[in-house]
């Protein structure tokens, strides 16, 4: 039997485990270390080892493999096979359940779900379950589901008894060096480190080294303040599955060692002998806790156990991610190592912002993911627009990506993409194609811009028409149209596109799955874009950049094998830190116990025991935040179960201790709040009413910005003096706007077509101007199913009407003498009575406006009125007009007419001449929402008259400008 001993917790475990291994080669020739193998768990561990190694001097370095690794030891070995082969085999499996069981899951989980179901197959093979096992659990007393995805599971059989996958060849490498040493012993030590034998093969490994005469286990965080009943209780996994010491209460019982039997590899001593205690005690299983009163008495005072811990609680991520930046700035002031430890990345990614304030760059172990670089991002817009119509913000997403064009050249792009992004916005079409390019490149100069949008429509034009086929096709497909976009028009390369870390990733990841795509079988773009998505989100990059060589961001794993003066365990929420498990879709938690898999508190367990570890560290600072975007948050279980231990031994100085930690984190959080905190109060802006000079304003105006003028009047300052118009939305959608004018198309094209006002003429009408206005099949459904419900009330209205149409949608105006003024308008209809008389119309697709709104500000009409009356079209001629109307054809058809009087229209041309006279001086300001509608209506111009920093029963502010 071999040794098997621990590194106490708290101690830096690489340091401790290079200096044992030289205390016990202390004597020997300096070959005898190249004798030795060293088994550790990660690749960043055995860097650590190796660079302390080399800092004591030249040597011989022992042979160090990971314990990953195994199947590399043993030669004769099969093949495993390829990972991404093996999930496309199974995506394929799983569509076809999917197409015969639809309630199962969704189509666009099938790539998860293959994933999903692999890491099953390789936990079975880690752990040597076989599929009988599975098919022999007992689902009677399961819902259907379970029954369902056991015999799917049947199906997966003869993959599994197959080919072997990673996890599989590497337990068939652990029972094939254990039989090889059984039988021929190495010649030199064997040494395990760092590992907790968490999965099946590891701790078969493991248990075949501790058998050798040399072999040696060394355990990383054992926890020696674990009475023996508490350590007796852990043979219980479904209670005990959690606790970090669970794993090797499994190891010590399938070695037959007690923990006594446990040695220590160094003389090392705890950091905190006390604080051990404490943490110990605050993780027993939850049905023994009830311990804490009996146990609790002899910690001692915990005052002195907690000094070197603070405890954070922010209001707020933000706030937490501030004072923990304001912490590692310190820390890189006083010369400390410092590392934030944690598994939330939003957390992290929040403290290197705030970091950046000083020019501080923190040395982030894990990397950026590759769907969010530049690269990724690229290759994931296309794969979404493979079967679907190209919208204008699509095509614009693309134009504007940073790799886009890098071949060729990029500034014309850059200036032709924000022209072509102008035409969009103002005139569509919401579904470009490549003949609507070709034609707006036509009526531009001719510099070039001709060949870059037939560059663009040739490299666009295949993608709507993609059906389904095979991923072979939809991949390299995807791949030339990347090519063709990255080098831009005339291009030989495929300019960045394969440039830096992430593009060498991207690569990476695509000829992989150009090497086994063919193993995917047939799919639709949808199911190909999910599927890419998935594998892509599986790839990681890291820059190299220049960090700084003290402050770190560590995730749990990378806690494990450094060492840091300071650490900060951020995130401490429950779902976070420890994270939920992640969901099982084929075994639940009872199917795995009977088959003998892990449960899925084992990933739990792992954490706590990183936990377990990092608090033991000299000064560790213990970070969450109070609440997230929506609600509070619920404390870490382990930050819970040590607040709720302390805050119960009073005489222990418990509750003293706790609110001293506190009381320290409230210091950083308080240097945080005044980091934020403004140098002095900003004013809140006024109500503006800006004056500009009267030559300035504007000297016409259509009927309806005559309604502007009374409600808003500083939208028209905005708008006509300004010159400051609102884009149009990148996204056409159908909106009121639209339906508005396609109903006034209809209208108009129905009556100049003259005939007989039937229903189905004016049905057959508007589906004809619908299919060539609206290319959005829903809208055109809807639009018609509404002017359907109308089109009885206005066939009804023509068919009763004696007057002939005299003026459809052309423009007129008048002067508004003696001011300097000019009156604009383009009426819906006119129509001529038969006593010659005329009959304005104006059509609304809503509630037409009432009489009372009229009166005071929707004079539209009325105004068209007096033009008619004053000659303002010319085709009419001065023209008495005896009615307007205005016709309302939405849900409920109405009409809301009014009888024209001289004295009506002297008092609307009164009230005009008063209006616009008003605003020739320059002491009238265009004052901000003077009378709206609604409060909370929203106006174009809003944010520049800063709305919300003033109320509307603020006064307006005049002021001079210009």
């Amino acid at each position: 039997m071999g040794e098997v001993s621990a590194i106490p917790l708290g101690v830096d475990f690489p340091s401790a485990l290079v200096r044992g291994l030289l205390h016990r080669m202390d004597g020997q020739p300096p070959e005898a270390m190249a004798r030795v193998q060293l088994f550790l768990n990660t690749a960043r561990m055995r860097r650590r080892v190796v660079e302390i190694l080399t800092a004591r001097g030249a040597r011989l370095l022992p042979r160090i493999h990971l314990l990953g690794d195994l199947a590399g030891l043993v030669p004769d070995l099969p093949d495993a096979v390829p990972p991404l082969r093996l999930r496309l085999e199974l995506s394929r499996l799983i569509a076809a359940l999917l197409q015969a069981q639809p309630d199962l899951a969704p189509r666009a989980a099938t790539y998860d779900l293959a994933d999903s179901l692999a890491t099953l197959l390789g936990e079975m093979g880690q752990e040597d379950v076989p599929p009988e096992a599975i098919a022999n659990i007992d689902v009677s007393h399961h819902s259907a589901h379970w029954a369902r995805t056991q015999s799917f599971l049947s199906i997966v059989a003869p993959i599994f008894a197959g080919q072997p996958d990673a996890d599989r060849r590497g337990r068939l490498a652990a029972v094939a060096l254990a039989a090889r040493w059984q039988a021929n012993p190495p010649p030199g030590p064997v040494i395990v480190a760092g590992s907790t034998g968490s999965r099946g093969a590891t701790a078969l490994f493991m248990h075949a080294v501790a058998r050798l005469d040399q072999g040696a286990l060394v355990l990383p965080g054992f926890d020696r303040d674990l009475p023996p009943p508490v350590w007796d209780a852990l043979s219980d996994a479904l209670t005990a599955e959690d606790h970090p010491q669970y794993r090797f209460h499994r190891l010590m019982r399938d070695l037959d060692l007690t923990p006594a039997q446990v040695t220590d590899w160094t003389d090392d001593v705890p950091v905190s002998p006390a604080r051990n205690r404490l943490i110990s005690l605050s993780l027993r299983p939850a049905p023994v806790t009830d311990q804490w009163l009996a146990e609790g008495k002899d910690l001692g005072d915990l005052r002195a156990a907690t000094q070197d811990l603070t405890l954070i609680e922010a209001s707020r991520p933000r706030v937490e991610a501030q004072a923990i930046a304001l912490i590692l700035r310190q820390a890189a002031e006083d010369g400390k190592r410092a590392a934030l430890i944690s598994p939330d990345r939003g957390l992290t990614r929040r403290v290197a912002a705030a970091l950046d304030r000083w020019g501080i760059v923190p040395d982030d172990s894990a990397g950026e993911p590759l769907q969010q670089t530049a690269a990724g991002r690229l290759f994931r817009h296309i794969a979404h627009l493979l079967g679907r119509r190209l919208t204008p913000e699509a095509l614009l997403t693309l134009l504007k990506h940073p790799l886009t064009a890098t071949g060729a050249d990029r500034g014309n792009h850059l200036r032709w993409t924000r022209d072509l992004e102008l035409h969009l916005r103002r005139n569509g079409p919401p579904f470009p194609t490549p003949a609507d390019l070709t034609a707006w490149a036509a009526a531009r100069p001719a510099d070039g811009v001709a060949d870059w949008a037939a560059w663009i429509g040739a490299t666009l034009a295949g993608l709507e028409p993609v059906g389904t086929r095979p991923l072979t096709a939809h991949l390299d497909h995807h791949l030339a149209v990347a090519a063709q976009l990255a080098g831009g028009p005339g291009a030989t390369g495929p300019g960045n596109l394969w440039s830096g870390a992430a593009g060498e990733a991207a690569l990476s990841i695509l000829e992989n799955l150009q090497a086994e795509a063919e193993h995917g079988g047939d799919m639709t773009p949808a199911d190909y874009a999910d599927l890419f998505d998935s594998v892509l989100s599986r790839g990681e990059v890291r820059e190299t950049v220049a960090a700084h060589p003290g402050i770190m961001i560590w995730g749990t794993l990378e806690a494990r094998v450094q060492g840091a003066d300071l650490v900060i365990l951020g995130g401490l929420n429950d779902g976070i830190w420890p994270a939920l498990p992640d969901p099982d879709p084929w075994l639940n938690r009872q199917m795995r116990l009977q088959a003998g898999l892990l449960l899925p508190e084992r990933q739990i367990g792992l954490s706590s025991h990183d936990y377990q570890q990092a608090i033991a560290l000299p000064e560790v600072i213990l970070s969450r935040a109070t609440r997230d975007a929506e609600a509070e948050t619920v404390p870490s279980r382990w930050l819970n179960r040590l607040q709720n231990l302390m805050a119960g031994l009073p005489a222990q100085h418990g509750p003293a201790a706790l609110d001293a930690m506190r009381a320290k984190g409230r210091v950083w959080l308080d240097m945080a709040a005044q980091l934020e905190a403004p140098g002095a109060p900003v004013p809140l802006a006024r109500r503006p009413a800006p004056r500009p000079p009267v030559e300035a304003r504007p000297k016409q105006l259509a009927v309806t910005g005559i309604r502007t003028l009374i409600r808003d009047p500083y939208a028209i300052y905005a708008r006509n003096i300004l010159r400051l118009k609102p884009l149009d939305p990148l996204r056409q959608t159908p909106d009121a706007r639209l339906r508005g004018s396609v109903l006034h198309r209809i209208l108009e094209t129905f009556i100049r077509d003259g005939g007989t006002p039937t229903h189905a003429r004016l049905m057959a009408t508007a589906a004809q101007v619908l299919a060539e206005d609206v290319p959005w099949p829903a809208a055109r459904a809807l639009w018609l199913a509404r002017l359907e419900r109308a089109a009885d009330f206005f066939i009804a209205l023509e068919t009763a009407s004696e007057a002939e149409p005299v003026w459809l949608e052309d423009s007129g105006g008048v002067p508004v003498e003696p001011l300097d003024f000019r009156l604009t308008a383009r009426p819906d209809r006119i129509d001529r009575l038969p006593d010659g008389t005329l009959h304005i119309v104006d059509y609304k697709t809503g509630t037409p406006p009432t009489q009372k709104q009229q009166a005071a500000f929707e004079k539209q009409l009325l105004l068209e009125a007096v033009m008619a009356e004053r000659g303002g079209f010319k085709a009419l001629g001065p023209t008495p007009v005896r009615r307007v109307s205005y016709i309302g054809l939405g849900t409920r058809p109405k009409i809301e007419a009014t009888e024209i009087t001289e004295e009506l229209l002297g008092k609307v041309w009164e009230q005009l001449h008063a209006l616009i006279g008003q605003y020739a001086s320059r002491a009238q300001g265009y004052a901000a929402r003077r009378a709206v509608f609604e409060d909370r209506m929203e106006g174009d111009y809003d944010h520049l008259a800063r709305f919300g920093e003033w109320e509307m029963q603020d006064p307006s502010h005049p002021e001079d400008v210009g």
